[in-house]
């Protein structure tokens, strides 16, 4: 006899895979090659996470004017999608919050132009942004690099139709990682100012940490390509840190796990630059 709890946790699954096959109802798309290409939005707005497959078929495209107009304010690509078609979200004139997923390889032409971002990261593996991708945007300040400097123009970050740069007296400015190459070349090409992208200390992920695999570990993030030394102790009262491991960070960020940490009562964490 199934106890209560596999029963719930039975009918949970079930609601989760129905969620998750309406909300695919929300785009429409093409398949070329068993991938699959979204073409069109018909949802209501607001938040809007793309999925990874499509009817068990990957993501991998976004394609030309698939959002553009569309009322979200917050899109997320899954790490299957390496390609953003032309005006895919042009003219989303609410939309103020994009994250770009770790494998996309190209923005295209107009992609984000009209929109409301205040600041873009781009993944390390970027390597084009097509004419006018952020033309218009005009509240976008800071665009975050986490790779080498990619193709790009003076159309990228431009304005045209008489737009008001609503960053104007405030300063625009390419934020890239130590180690990285390109910047002047982008700088002279883009027209805009390029610096290097710092934090001052390494962080722990919010919701990072957890038990995973039988191991205590956490996601470190910090904006540079230092080595992170993570140190540990038994006794923060009176304390006597350890080096345990050392992380090298890609794109900003490392996973770090303790399969130790049960041999300890108590075992606490710190972050250190190399």
């Amino acid at each position: 006899m199934k106890t209560l709890q596999q029963l719930a946790n039975r009918f949970f699954l079930g609601v989760l895979l129905f969620a998750a096959s309406a909300g695919h109802a929300q785009f429409t798309y093409t398949t070329n090659n068993g991938t699959i290409t979204i073409t069109g939005y018909t949802g209501s707005g607001g938040v809007v996470t793309i999925p990874n497959t499509i009817t068990g078929m990957p993501v991998t495209s976004i394609g030309d004017d698939a959002f553009a107009g569309a009322t979200l304010t917050a899109i997320t690509l899954p790490n299957s999608v390496t390609n953003i078609g032309g005006f895919a979200f042009a003219n989303c004139t609410s939309l103020t919050n994009v994250v770009l997923d770790n494998n996309l390889i190209s923005i295209g032409a107009y992609a984000f132009s009209g929109c409301r971002l205040t600041s873009i990261t781009v993944p390390a593996t970027v390597t084009t942004i097509g004419d006018y991708a952020f033309n218009n945007c005009g509240w976008l300040i800071n665009a975050n690099f986490l790779g080498n400097a990619p193709d790009a123009d003076s159309t990228v970050f431009s304005f045209s139709n008489g737009v008001l740069p609503q960053w104007a007296g405030v300063g625009r400015t390419a934020y890239y990682l130590p180690g990285t190459t390109g910047w002047a070349a982008f700088a002279t090409n883009t027209a805009v100012p390029t610096a290097l992208w710092t934090l001052p200390y390494p962080l722990v992920l919010n919701g990072s940490s957890g038990v995973l695999n039988n191991q205590f570990g956490f996601t470190i993030s910090w904006a540079t390509n230092v080595p992170v030394v993570v140190e540990a102790s038994m006794d923060l009262s009176k304390p006597i840190w350890t080096p345990i491991a050392t992380n090298t960070l890609s794109s900003g960020t490392s996973s770090f796990s303790d399969p130790d940490w049960t041999n300890y009562p108590n075992r606490f964490y710190r972050l250190q630059a190399q």
